[in-house]
């Protein structure tokens, strides 16, 4: 099968099995399926050298739990980057000590030929993982997983599903939330009533331009709401559409 055209995801893990149905199911199976995305998963304990296979040890100056070892890490890095060439390629560690993943950096990562992406477990890595094996650390949200395999797939999904043709929809992934910095508007499908809901009368008006203004202003009230501190960040400043000036906000 002919992977030139697609995106690759280099997966390193003590848990292969924990990937095993959710990348065959919905956008990541298809994505795989009409070769859109590659997805290697390795096991970590393949790049041992003992017959334990071990990848952990006790903390050099004591504590509790067990650190990861450097040695498995850096050749199972080393040993994709050589078996898999590629232009481009970023190495990263799931890490709570990470920046914090967000659109705009998904985004950014979307770019690249090819992650790998490297699952943390036990108490911690060795810090010379972090300096010396890997270009970046990234966290899902300010808390703590038992590992980093949830964060791979949560990163793996975002990622994957901006490349071409993923979603078969382009616009699906354009109005998205968090692609304007701002939160989504309302979404509405039958019936026209439901328990005593009505869907709004504009959406069924036929009128696009009408139905695009609610839909900007839906999604700003959307966003004051939930997410406020999303519009502290924004810069709101007129702007045109369709050749004439709009009013200054937030503009799709």
């Amino acid at each position: 099968m002919d992977f030139s055209r697609s995106m690759q995801f280099d997966i390193i893990t003590v848990f292969p099995e924990f990937f095993t149905d959710p990348l065959r199911l919905g956008v990541l199976g298809r994505a795989q399926a009409n070769n859109r995305l590659q997805v290697r998963i390795h096991q970590l304990r393949d790049y041992t050298e003992d017959r334990h296979r071990k990848v952990d040890d006790v903390p050099y100056g004591g504590g509790g739990g067990m650190v990861i070892k450097p040695e498995p890490v850096f050749r199972a890095v080393e040993a994709i980057q050589e078996n898999f060439p590629l232009e481009t390629s970023r190495t990263i560690l799931l890490s709570p000590q990470g920046r914090r993943l967000d659109q705009t950096r998904i985004g950014e990562l979307a770019r690249y030929h090819r992650l790998i992406l490297i699952c943390g477990r036990y108490e911690g890595v060795d810090e010379r993982i972090r300096t010396g094996c890997v270009d970046e650390e990234i966290s899902v949200g300010d808390y703590v997983l038992s590992g980093g395999e949830p964060a791979a797939l949560v990163l793996l999904d975002a990622v994957g599903r901006l490349q071409p043709g993923v979603l078969g929809n382009k616009v699906s992934a354009e109005k998205d939330s968090f692609r304007a910095g701002i939160l989504d508007c309302p979404r509405y499908t039958r019936p026209e009533i439901f328990r005593g809901m009505r869907v709004p009368e504009v959406l069924r008006s036929g009128n696009h331009d009408k139905i695009e203004s609610w839909r900007r202003e839906k999604a700003l009230e959307n966003t004051q709401r939930k997410r406020p501190d999303l519009l502290k960040e924004k810069q709101f400043r007129p702007g045109r559409k369709n050749g004439r000036k709009v009013s200054p906000g937030v503009h799709f």
